[in-house]
């Protein structure tokens, strides 16, 4: 299975923004639904965001509705998290993943995703 890149994380002050980026060299991501996760230390690794192929429908955890922002560049390959007025408790390492078979909607369920990369990690602190 093709194991996507995640980037952009990084050290951000409360109340300021970052931008996580999820591609794969070679891999046609845009014919696939794409989510985000995070894990947070001590704590289960949770559903952020995901949005389909096309981008025409996106769903949000929450806890980040109204922050964060999906977006995807298919002619790139590459999709965005936009991340907004983030608190201290948005600390977590974030992974992208995508649905196995092209088209498909988004899930909320983790084991459905495939592709798994390594993650980037978030720190939100003054």
């Amino acid at each position: 299975q093709t194991q996507l890149v995640e980037s952009g994380g990084g050290l951000v002050q409360p109340g300021g923004s970052l931008r996580l980026s999820c591609a794969k060299s070679g891999f046609y991501l845009r014919y696939y639904a794409v989510g985000w996760f995070r894990q947070a230390p001590g704590k289960e690794r949770e559903g952020v965001a995901c949005i389909t192929n096309g981008g025409t429908s996106t769903n949000y955890a929450d806890s980040v509705k109204g922050r964060f922002a999906l977006s995807r560049d298919n002619a790139e390959d590459t999709v965005y998290l936009h991340m907004n007025s983030l608190k201290p408790e948005d600390t977590a390492v974030y992974y992208c993943a995508r649905l196995p078979n092209a088209y498909q909607k988004c899930t909320n369920t983790e084991s459905d995703y495939t592709g798994w990369g390594q993650g980037t990690q978030v720190t939100v602190s003054s």
